[in-house]
């Protein structure tokens, strides 16, 4: 099969389960630094997901997160064209079914175990230890995240409790903070983000850079955290290692 990707979300499994000669096209977005297999995206077309520009490329699969909008499965799958979407994951368990699913759809169900395995290997080497230490989810954006996230899933699998006692995605407490502090930070996407871009971001507060100066950080890679899939393993594994060097002394 030859294959178009249509957005960064599905760039990720495209590169990995696919050999470059199989790939038509990736989106825009397939070598920027918050995309995780980047390397692996130089060389390879780019193409717009409007329906124009992918059609010309005579695809036999479509590969989508939500690239296309809400249309593309509809019109693609109409003019003959096979759409693999990629589902939704919210936990460690969630992407597992979701690795294996893209490999059996993409022709590569041993490259998916592979995977499955991996995490399930890495997941056992941390050996963790029940401890009571805190973390907060810093964005440069303001942002942070309280249950019902993969963010929440990624502390509760490093062996942390979220600082954020709040469900859902929200702006970093300033008020919470000014009086109560965390143990240690999990700051994602600064790598890829200048926090002086937003002018409004709860990052330019003084109490909110307090955190990030005075506190134990780990750095979270932002091709680390952007969609759902195996690699938010490398987080974990940071922050599962940086809570026993740090954030217990």
């Amino acid at each position: 099969m030859r294959i178009v990707s249509l957005d960064f979300c599905a760039d990720q499994y495209v590169l990995k389960m696919v050999e470059p000669e199989r790939i038509l096209a990736l989106s825009p977005d397939a070598a920027a630094p918050f995309s995780y297999m980047r390397d692996a995206a130089v060389g390879i077309p780019t193409v717009k997901s409007s329906a124009e520009d992918v059609m010309i490329l005579k695809p036999d699969l479509v590969v989508r997160s939500y690239g296309g909008g809400p249309n593309a499965n509809g019109f693609f799958q109409s003019a003959g064209v096979p759409v693999l979407n990629i589902g939704w994951a919210g936990d460690l368990e969630g992407i597992k079914r979701l690795t294996l699913d893209m490999a059996d759809g993409l022709g590569a169900p041993e490259i998916g175990a592979e995977i499955v395995s991996d995490i399930d290997a890495r997941l056992a080497a941390l050996k963790l230890q029940p401890n009571k230490n805190r973390a907060l989810y810093m964005t440069p954006s303001g942002i942070t995240s309280g249950s019902g996230s993969m963010v929440h899933e990624i502390l509760a699998e490093a062996g942390l409790e979220n600082f954020q006692d709040q469900p859902g995605w929200r702006s970093i407490p300033l008020e919470r903070l000014a009086y109560e502090r965390p143990d240690m930070i999990a700051a994602a996407f600064f790598d890829t983000n200048n926090v002086e871009k937003n002018g409004w971001s709860a990052m330019r507060h003084p109490i909110a850079r307090a955190q990030i100066k005075d506190l134990p950080t780990v750095a979270l890679n932002g091709s680390w955290m952007s969609c759902g899939g195996w690699f938010v393993m490398d987080g974990i594994e940071a922050l599962a290692e940086r809570r026993y060097t740090e954030a217990d002394l």
